[in-house]
């Protein structure tokens, strides 16, 4: 549902993929002054990782590296990032180097992030939970085939659920969501591999 509420002028949208981001980022969108709507799964809140006692915050709209590559750039975010994470394991043990950008809050978009790894990578797979018509993968594939076109060496690739309703049944979700093997896919399709 990120990509309804970010189609939503002055709306700001964040979606964490992680416990300490989520911290950091929750603060941040309770101090800002423009209404924030912070998006998180509940099937993260198992989740465990470190997250400092004191204070820090995450300024809103600044997308982070998670993992440095020089081959391909993933971008994605919320909790579908841990397959791209999966994945990139997956795809440096054949030599393929990848990048992965978690913008964190997709509107507003961090661009600059993203087409400066473009510029260095020269291809982009984009990951999203999201329907594949009219979502955030679907501008960020626009944006960088209209400002870095030059760069690329191959069409940009996005990954999204299926084009169904979503289903409750385990079996099923696990069909319909994206997963690491998909993305393995899509980022051989763009080193032409």
């Amino acid at each position: 549902f990120e990509s309804w509420f970010a189609n939503t002028p002055g709306l700001k949208v964040v979606v964490p993929s992680n416990p300490y981001d989520a911290k950091g980022l929750l603060k941040s969108a309770i101090r800002d002054d423009d209404p924030v709507i912070f998006m998180e799964s509940e099937q993260m809140y198992g989740d465990k990782g470190e997250v400092p006692e004191g204070e820090y915050t995450i300024p809103l709209g600044v997308a982070e590296i998670k993992r440095e590559g020089t081959d391909v750039t993933i971008v994605s975010f919320g909790k579908i990032i841990k397959e791209a994470y999966k994945a990139a394991e997956d795809l440096e043990k054949e030599g393929i180097s990848c990048e992965i950008i978690d913008l964190r809050t997709v509107r507003p978009l961090d661009k600059a992030t993203i087409l400066k790894s473009v510029k260095k990578t020269n291809r982009l797979v984009v990951l999203e939970e999201a329907w594949p018509f009219g979502n955030v993968s679907t501008e960020i594939t626009y944006i960088v085939q209209s400002e870095a076109f030059d760069y690329l060496d191959a069409p940009v690739v996005k990954i999204n659920t299926a084009d169904t309703p979503a289903p409750y049944s385990p079996v099923l979700l696990e069909e319909w969501l994206p997963n690491s093997d998909e993305v393995v896919k899509a980022v051989k399709k763009v080193m032409y591999k």
